[in-house]
Parts: C-alpha cells; sequence; structure tokens
C-alpha cells in the first residue's frame, strides 16, 4: 500500500462526510462564542463574589499583633533541674 493509495481513498472517504453549510458554520461558530462569553461571565461573576467577600471577612478579622493575651508570672517552685553545682528554676540561672 503506497502513499498514492492511501491518498486516493482517504480523498473517497471525505466525500462520504455530511459538510455544514456556510450558513451552518457561522451559527454555529457564533453559539460557541455566545457560551463561551456567557461561560466566562458566569465564572467572572462568582470568582468576583467570592473574592470579595472573603475579602471583607479577613479585613475584619483582628491583626495578629492586635490580640491579647495576659501572662502569668511563675512564683519561684522547685529546681527544674540540679547537677553538677548547677540549678535551673523557672527564670533564672543561678551558681551553687
Amino acid at each position: 500500500m503506497g502513499l498514492g493509495q492511501y491518498l486516493n481513498e482517504t480523498r473517497s472517504e471525505l466525500r462520504h462526510v455530511a459538510w455544514p453549510t456556510q450558513t451552518q458554520t457561522i451559527v454555529y461558530t457564533v453559539l460557541v462564542a455566545l457560551i463561551s462569553i456567557g461561560i466566562a461571565a458566569y465564572l467572572g461573576l462568582f470568582d468576583f463574589l467570592f473574592t470579595t467577600g472573603l475579602t471583607r471577612i479577613v479585613t475584619n478579622l483582628p491583626a495578629a499583633g492586635q490580640t491579647t493575651t495576659q501572662q502569668q508570672t511563675a512564683t519561684t517552685a522547685a529546681p527544674l533541674v540540679q547537677g553538677n553545682g548547677l540549678t535551673i528554676t523557672p527564670g533564672t540561672t543561678t551558681q551553687q
């Protein structure tokens, strides 16, 4: 089977194809373009709504530096580590 025979058979098969008319091609092209624009607008609208909503939520949250925490001072308790002449208690280091 040579290249010439392949091309002849391909041309023969293409004659059996029901090609759309010029009007059908234009209508289908416009339809695809309009559907694509509609889907892009739909997704763009929801993207805008979610982004705007999330931005408003995040900006209304307190900033990390504005949180209030209370520190409790530890009273001197039993030593945590003791040995080799070194005693470590919470907040202090002393030599014996």
